[in-house]
């Protein structure tokens, strides 16, 4: 429940770290227009869209931490019209972006008992963003647990030996005392599962009782009291009591390890909606996003940071620190200058979500990029859950394990960023 294997791979960068780590802890732990339990909540259902237990089960953990009623882990039909009202921006955002108008803007913001103000609605965007974003750096640096039957282990990370975590660390000395920190949060975090794991089997009991309660007491107004003494006799109730606990809410297992959702399609609706490619030859291309007409610099971050206070910088901040990362040995591979390797990696990942720069020769992306490495950029940023360890392997063979990290982060911010352009295009829109 952990981000701990998050951590050890950007530790790698331990400036990004640092920025990223500032920009989650205001997301969620720091005040905003959102209730602090909503925050985990909407961040589940966002990792829910990539299958990413890994993240889905820090952020039940985190929900209960924070007072969110234990029934709404049941799914999205147990949770306020409000939030669940906030599926259909989840869904296409986290697939395809392009497809989200000021009209789903609208829907959230109408006047009515349930309906968002602006300001929570730019909060529930950028979480929403954050975490499908976060989910794709999961699985493509192997941070996802081993689930079980069907699941894959964690990527084994190469050993960092004597390299340093990030090239562009003074005097190239490792940052020992982030590592001093991230230790220490390690045991803090050890110290508080044992009264957290307590509080939860105990929510697991009184879920139980209460369940089986109204379930008794339904059965009885139907007049069927007799049958509902069957029930008790033959077991088959227990079958009920169980259901509202059954793999959706989080146990300690028998290694003392904290276990989540089993099935988390209960956190999603239309789990057959996916990512299609953008690029069709035959349709018009009046639909692409032309970064001219509406950028992050010049529009987003204002917007942004208009409506949620400060959010803005910390974003733009952990944009500018992923552009600034060290890149000199990766690109040398590639037989080209940091910055241009580096702006054809983020390009090509906007150009999969339909954005694109007038001042850009696309042709550089199949003259820089490999094609198996565009294929596993493509994979961890579109359809992240399909990512594999053989995938992981065939084409990083050249690379350091922390260049493996550096690319994983531009997909991470690139990806960010463009769900942040349509989604603040759309309340422009809506706005104006």
């Amino acid at each position: 429940g952990r981000l701990e294997a998050v951590t050890q791979q950007m530790g790698y960068h331990p400036q990004y770290l640092e920025s990223f780590l500032k920009t989650q802890h205001y997301l969620l732990h720091m005040d905003g227009p959102l209730p602090f339990d909503c925050r985990h909540y909407i961040a589940i259902m966002a990792a829910a869209r990539h299958q990413c237990r890994y993240l889905v089960n820090l952020h039940v953990l985190q929900f209960l931490r924070a007072g969110g009623d234990p029934q709404w882990l049941r799914g999205l039909d147990f949770i306020p019209p409000k939030l669940r009202n906030l599926n259909e921006i989840n869904k296409i955002l986290a697939h395809r972006p392009w497809l989200i108008t000021k009209d789903h803007i609208e829907k959230l913001l109408k006047i009515s008992e349930w309906s968002w103000s602006l300001a929570e609605l730019v909060h529930a965007v950028v979480l929403l963003a954050h975490c499908h974003a976060l989910a794709s750096f999961v699985f493509g640096c192997g941070c996802e647990q081993d689930e079980g039957p069907g699941g894959r282990g964690s990527l084994k990370p190469l050993s960092p030996g004597n390299q340093c975590f990030c090239e562009a660390t003074a005097a190239n000395s490792c940052s020992q005392e982030l590592l001093h920190i991230n230790r220490k949060r390690s045991l803090d975090s050890c110290m508080e599962l044992d009264s957290l794991r307590e509080r939860m089997q105990r929510i697991h009991v009184e879920t139980e009782s209460r369940e089986e309660t109204r379930l008794l007491q339904q059965e009885r107004e139907e007049g069927e009291g007799q049958g509902a003494e069957v029930g008790v006799q033959d077991g088959s109730s227990s079958e009920h009591r169980s259901d509202p606990s059954a793999g959706l809410s989080p146990l300690a297992d028998a290694d003392g390890e904290v276990t989540g959702a089993t099935n988390l399609a209960c956190y999603m609706q239309d789990p057959d909606f996916g990512y299609q490619d953008f690029a069709r030859r035959d349709e018009d291309q009046t639909q692409v996003f032309r970064v001219q007409d509406y950028s992050w610099e010049d529009h987003g971050f204002s917007l942004v940071n208009r409506l949620y206070s400060d959010i803005g910088h910390l974003l733009d901040e952990k944009f500018r620190m992923v552009d600034g990362l060290q890149s000199s040995a990766m690109a040398k591979r590639q037989g080209c200058e940091p910055s241009v390797f580096k702006r054809g990696i983020w390009n090509y990942i906007h150009c999969m979500f339909g954005i694109r720069y007038d001042d850009y020769d696309y042709a550089e992306v199949n003259q820089l990029l490999e094609r198996m490495l565009k294929v596993y950029i493509k994979t961890v940023t579109c359809y992240p859950e399909k990512t594999n360890s053989e995938m992981f392997d065939r084409f990083w063979k050249q690379f350091k394990h922390s260049e493996k990290v550096h690319v994983n982060l531009l997909i991470l911010e690139a990806r960010m960023q463009a769900e942040l352009l349509y989604a603040l295009q759309a309340i422009t829109q809506y706005m104006i």
